[in-house]
């Protein structure tokens, strides 16, 4: 059985009624209620892929679309010498094995130019709430992860109000995604 995981319904809107082999999650959103919620699921067995769908915010003009996430790291921790990205306990990079993207994971809604200019410094080109917990957590459990991010927003310049309009067209984005990889 397939897990299609979102932080929140709004991202799953164009996702109408269940999905033949598919269970759904919606972990709410940050990195402490994702990784509650995925932990449980998994813990509970049965799960043989995670696939992840959900927006973010671009930190490079360029990104549009939807991304297959290659690898995640964590924008809003610092380690004992105080460099950025870098956690005391956990690895600075998680990746999917797959994809191309590199997403930034961070537990505030990034909306302005000094938080987007240090995320690009990390070397990721997308930024969202859940993506690193999510692969990680996946990982724990030795489960392949599948994380589709449709660019919602520039980050940057009242980004919560782009989001908060672009959130169903994303949705449906996500949806054609899903429907043309997995055939449901």
């Amino acid at each position: 059985m397939k897990l299609l995981v979102a932080a929140l319904d709004s991202e799953l809107v164009a996702f109408e009624g269940p999905l033949d082999g598919f269970e759904l999650l919606v972990t709410g959103p940050g990195k402490l209620k994702a990784a509650y919620a995925l932990t449980r699921r998994l813990d509970a067995g049965g799960v043989d892929e995670v696939i992840v769908v959900g927006t973010a915010g671009s930190v490079d003009a360029s990104v549009t679309g939807v991304h297959d996430i290659a690898a995640a790291i964590q924008h809003d921790v610092t380690d004992i010498e105080g460099v950025l990205g870098q956690h005391v306990s956990l690895p600075a990079r998680v990746e999917t094995g797959r994809g191309t993207a590199t997403i930034a994971t961070g537990d505030s809604f990034v909306d302005d130019a000094d938080a987007v200019a240090s995320i690009r410094a990390l070397g990721a080109t997308l930024v969202d709430m859940e993506t690193y917990v999510y692969i990680w957590v996946a990982q724990q459990f030795g489960v392949p992860i599948t994380v589709l991010k449709a660019v919602s927003d520039s980050a940057q310049d009242d980004a919560i109000t782009d989001w908060r309009e672009a959130v169903a067209a994303c949705s449906v984005q996500l949806r054609d995604e899903v429907r043309s990889r997995y055939g449901v």
